[in-house]
């Protein structure tokens, strides 16, 4: 489900640009409004998406219709050129497409339970990152041959075998009281705690203070990674970006299944502090050279950080919010929070860029997350081996009765 899902849960992605300019003729500021607002209402739409999986138990049912309705969403631009008409397909597909990570997370927590989630997200990301670099081979080699609209045809194709992959899931074998982080085996810990209580737990706050901050400084990297490439070697630019998504998510499969083995036995905040501190470390390598083998090179980096982020979050929120029956809709607000960081990114880099240089904007992105490390060296590890209940339920400081 994983592998397959990794080429629709962000839609076109990078692709929906390229095909709006080559066959619309868009110029570039209606296709830079357009996915705006697709981004707006996905921001949106990423705390709402946790509290579904959270209340119902369809959940394998929900993630089919969103496959669909992402793919639709992607299908229909061929045969539509009124802007309105293409921001709200796009908008809809991207409201949609905030269900799967929830929707992922909540079914892997309530078929593996707490003690093998590390296990089980590790894999997951890793199988999805293996999806991606598949899919953007894929992709590059089937457009060369057949032009942009190939993409629709191998989005319909993953559609397909991801809708096949998760009605192989047997619907009795997930536990949806465990899925939502409640301990099921306690028949007293039935009812979920207020939401409001989330707000009070200090280390979630600080969490996703430092995930904001990654994502201010790591969503704009790339992008400028692009800009200069394009400077420097214009003719093979596209390429050379294509190679470096590439390679970042072949270097996150093995990122990726490093949490999932060692997660339990280190600890979530060795993991977590690596993950952050080679972002600041990324920003300073980049203004050393222009050659693309260096940037590219560089770029690598990026595969190690964003794969044990990618893996290690959810994970971690599930240490937090065990017990308290609020697993998805904490990780979709956590998520509302970075992306909220992520959105912001460009705009500042390209500011930067305009008035500084890109050195200048590299470095910038580099202090931030040099911010952001300092941050979440003062969060607290997560990870307590197989705590007696009584001191797991009093660490939540959530407790079950507090009402729903």
């Amino acid at each position: 489900m994983n592998f397959f899902l990794a080429d629709v849960r962000d839609g076109l992605g990078p692709y929906l640009a390229i095909y709006l300019l080559a066959v619309h003729h868009w110029e570039p500021a209606s296709i830079g409004l357009v996915m705006t607002v697709a981004g707006l209402a996905a921001l949106l739409a990423q705390t709402p998406a946790g509290a579904l999986m959270d209340r119902i138990t369809a959940k394998r049912a929900v993630v089919v219709a969103a496959a669909v309705l992402v793919t639709a969403s992607c299908l229909a631009l061929p045969w539509i050129t009124s802007f309105t008409v293409v921001a709200v397909t796009q908008a809809i597909g991207a409201v949609a497409g905030t269900v799967f990570a929830p929707a992922i997370a909540a079914i892997s927590l309530g078929i593996c339970g707490p003690r093998a989630f590390a296990r089980r997200m590790g894999r997951n990301e890793t199988f999805n990152h293996a999806g991606n670099a598949v899919a953007a081979l894929l992709a590059g080699g089937l457009a060369y041959l057949g032009g942009p609209v190939v993409v629709f045809y191998l989005m319909a194709a993953m559609t397909l075998a991801s809708i096949g992959a998760v009605l192989m899931i047997p619907a009795g074998a997930i536990d949806h009281a465990q899925a939502r982080g409640l301990r099921s085996d306690d028949q007293e810990a039935h009812a979920p705690a207020s939401a409001r209580l989330l707000l009070h737990n200090r280390t979630l706050m600080m969490l996703a203070a430092c995930c904001a901050l990654f994502h201010l400084a790591n969503a704009a990297m790339l992008p400028l990674v692009g800009q200069k490439l394009s400077q420097t070697s214009p003719a093979l630019a596209t390429t050379l970006t294509a190679a470096c998504i590439v390679a970042a998510q072949l270097v996150m499969v093995p990122a990726a299944m490093l949490v999932g083995a060692r997660a339990d036995a280190w600890g979530r905040k060795p993991l977590l502090l690596a993950a952050f501190l080679i972002l600041p470390i990324r920003g300073v390598l980049y203004p050393l050279s222009d050659a693309p083998a260096w940037l590219l090179g560089v770029q690598l980096l990026d595969g190690v950080g964003a794969g044990i982020f990618g893996a290690l979050l959810p994970v971690i929120i599930s240490d937090l919010t065990q017990g308290t029956g609020r697993f998805n809709v904490t990780l979709g607000a956590v998520s509302a929070v970075f992306g909220l960081g992520a959105a912001f990114s460009p705009g500042l880099a390209g500011v930067i860029v305009q008035f500084a240089g890109y050195d200048a904007a590299f470095l910038t992105l580099a202090g931030i997350a040099a911010i952001a490390f300092l941050v979440v060296m003062a969060v607290p590890e997560t990870h307590h081996p197989h705590p007696p209940r009584t001191v797991a339920a009093r660490s939540t400081t959530m407790p079950s009765d507090a009402g729903p």
